[in-house]
């Protein structure tokens, strides 16, 4: 219900919006809510869509190529299946950690996953793969920290740069990014997996697909091997299930083929 809620409620925003021909501008809150307004209310609001140009008739496909600033794009539910979604990506082995490294960090993850209701074996796949468990890890692209968060992703969800270091608070905003992703994504895992490498622009750029970087679609590969390797049940395995229930059960979610 929650799924069809979510999907509803946007395309009703996008309707509304079509016919009033405006901008639309959104955020996502701490609890993962998605708010919508025609006008940019206060800082928090990001352009989601423009309106389409004078005299126009918009489709899908007209949003979808407007989803021009990554955070808060376009989403569509007409997405490939999952097990599309990972054909053709190249073959990757799992990154594994030793326990004595992830086991400081065991808690804290813990932790983040009941509070967003995600499974905890997708944000320790992220953090195996992204830092290696490094809390002070800093990329060449300034991503920062256990999930590599760059600042301005840290600034879209509360968290200033400064902080970013922190090892509960970095896990905290990947798993905020990670729950606004499946969101957008219809709950596609490699979909999600992709838009946290290369931004979420970048996958709706490419109309819901993985986007042809090399270093995404090895990302996704690795990910995946990851996820599935430390038991996550992945879109080769019935699903990718990736979001819990209030007893900590488990959710599947299968795009339509």
């Amino acid at each position: 219900m929650k799924r069809i809620f979510r999907v509803g409620l946007i395309a009703t925003a996008l309707l509304a919006s079509a016919q009033a021909r405006a901008d639309l501008y959104g955020y996502v809150d701490e609890s993962g809510r998605i708010h919508l307004s025609p006008t940019r209310v206060d800082d928090r609001y990001q352009l989601f869509q423009k309106s389409p140009p004078a005299g126009s008739t918009p489709t899908p496909a007209d949003y979808l190529a407007d989803a021009t600033r990554p955070g808060l794009g376009a989403t569509q539910s007409q997405d490939r299946a999952q097990q599309r979604a990972v054909a053709g990506l190249p073959a990757a082995k799992p990154r594994l950690v030793k326990a004595h490294i992830s086991q400081p960090y065991n808690k804290i993850i813990g932790k983040v996953a009941r509070e967003y209701r995600l499974d905890p074996q997708l944000l320790h796949a992220i953090v195996s793969v992204e830092s290696g468990y490094d809390a002070l890890a800093v990329s060449p692209k300034g991503a920062i920290g256990l999930m590599q968060i760059i600042p301005e992703t840290g600034e879209r969800f509360g968290l200033p740069a400064s902080e970013l270091s922190n090892p509960h608070a970095n896990v905290r905003t990947g798993a905020r990014y990670l729950k606004f992703l499946l969101s957008t994504f219809n709950h596609n895992l490699p979909l999600v997996i992709a838009a946290y490498n290369a931004g979420e622009g970048a996958v709706q750029k490419y109309r819901n697909t993985i986007p042809p970087y090399p270093e995404t679609r090895d990302y996704v590969a690795r990910v995946l091997a990851t996820y599935e390797a430390r038991g996550g049940r992945t879109p080769l395995a019935a699903g990718g299930l990736v979001e819990t229930g209030s007893r900590g059960r488990v959710h599947a979610t299968l795009a339509p083929l």
